[in-house]
């Protein structure tokens, strides 16, 4: 089958970008033919809130990608639904996870169905984190554009059947977010740490990713002195994606400077395995969530993990076996934190890591390509 993906890549950079060009591997390596479409511009850079869209890595060279999509020019929409169909693409797959993006990627699916492609879109949200008035129309025309949907978290899929008539209900199919095994194998825990300058005598607990308000490492720094001890070390991996200088202002409020190592440029690629290697525990205490590619990430490398009970984190961090489910609050995050700190090595390996590498087995990207096939 020759399927045409329409949506993030290189040269940008990002969770989005690492999910369709590990899509279009799968795909690939099943025998389909694979072309990545992508924007020539993605967001406006006033829009854009951290300090580059673009990856500095180099262009993939297994990978068909052609730039055509400009998000707000109309013109390249209809460009860009030709090009799918000169190209002789049966399936169109698009990833939704913002509506300002449901104009640009709701026109080319329509615009493909009328040629009669299928299109399938793989949600990361269907309701935003951070919602504006304007949401319900925008995500309305979108998911009246698609022919099929596949929701990566329980939360997720009910949102986008809210949007959908009765008769389209079983259109919303299931299914988890496949394993980030794209970064590499893990390295030996003294190696990670001394590669990033990490001492070697801590319980690293590790956040990771975009530092957005949804997130809660405001929460996660409360728990964090709560639960403080002098074995302890929080490691902040991330490029901030709203207002640094609050959490600069916590940190001093809260007594903890010294006890936090921060590292708030975006992580490349080829240096993810690193930090997930060098920690102890992920720590994933958000405020609102659908699902997140960090727990999967987690998975591949094999740490246990701390999340909260929204969205789907709960439905794949079985509490006590992989990790810790908490409520959102600083006492419910502060006494796993605690807990965990009180395991020695020994008893964190023998509580949780048979049950990870067990866990991690459902998530495979085979089980993601079925489904988005079909019929």
């Amino acid at each position: 089958m020759r399927i045409g993906i329409v949506g993030t890549t290189w040269p940008y950079r990002g969770g989005l970008a690492a999910f369709n060009e590990r899509l279009a591997r799968q795909f690939m390596a099943e025998g389909h033919e694979v072309e990545i479409l992508t924007f020539t511009m993605q967001y406006p850079d006033f829009l854009f809130p951290g300090k580059t869209q673009y990856s500095e890595a180099p262009e993939p060279s297994d990978l068909s990608i052609t730039r055509t999509i400009n998000s707000i020019n109309p013109f390249s929409w209809f460009r860009t639904a030709r090009a799918i169909r000169k190209a002789g693409i049966e399936l169109v797959v698009m990833k939704f996870w913002i509506p300002l993006m449901a104009p640009c990627l709701g026109t080319i699916a329509r615009l493909c169905r009328r040629r009669g492609i299928r299109v399938v879109s793989i949600l990361d949200n269907v309701i935003p984190h951070e919602p504006h008035f304007w949401d319900r129309w925008l995500i309305r025309y979108f998911v009246r554009s698609v022919d099929r949907f596949i929701a990566m978290s329980e939360s997720v899929q009910r949102d986008c059947k809210r949007f959908l008539p009765a008769s389209r209900q079983n259109q919303v199919a299931l299914t988890v977010h496949p394993l980030y095994d794209n970064f590499g194998q893990a390295v030996e825990k003294a190696e990670a740490r001394a590669f990033l300058g990490l001492p070697q005598d801590k319980t690293l607990l590790l956040f990771f990713g975009f530092i957005r308000d949804y997130k809660g490492l405001d929460l996660l720094m409360r728990a964090y002195q709560k639960a403080y001890q002098e074995n302890l070390l929080l490691v902040v991996a991330g490029e901030f994606y709203n207002n640094g200088a609050q959490y600069s202002e916590l940190e001093t409020e809260l007594k903890l400077e010294g006890k936090i190592a921060w590292s708030t440029d975006f992580i490349p690629d080829d240096k993810v395995r690193y930090y997930f290697s060098a920690a102890d525990l992920v720590v994933q205490p958000y405020k609102t969530a659908t699902q997140s590619g960090v727990t999967q990430i987690a998975y591949h490398f094999e740490r246990p993990m701390l999340v909260t009970n929204v969205g789907g984190l709960a439905e794949i961090v079985p509490n006590g076996k992989v990790g810790y489910v908490c409520e959102v609050n600083e006492d419910s995050v502060a006494q796993a934190i605690g807990h965990f700190a009180s395991l020695n090595p020994q008893q964190r390996e023998a509580q949780f890591r048979g049950n990870i590498q067990n866990e991690k087995q459902k998530y495979s990207w085979s089980k993601m390509t079925q489904l988005v096939i079909g019929n």
